[in-house]
């Protein structure tokens, strides 16, 4: 389930106050400026640091682009 692009605007990361982006395939919001991947699990965003994912370098080096 796509996360609704108004609620998108609104959030930011917890850690670094930075923008996010959605990405689809792995049902995540990414911030570019702590590296960091939230969940979403059943259409809700957890956007607490201790469940956060670190995201791998190929995947910060595509948020570069």
């Amino acid at each position: 389930m796509p996360v609704d692009s108004r609620l998108l605007e609104l959030l930011v990361c917890p850690v670094s106050k930075a923008s996010l982006s959605y990405h689809k395939e792995t049902e995540e919001l990414w911030c570019r400026a702590s590296g960091l991947a939230y969940p979403i699990r059943d259409g809700i965003p957890v956007m607490l640091e201790t469940e956060a994912r670190e995201l791998a370098e190929e995947e910060r080096a595509s948020l570069k682009r």
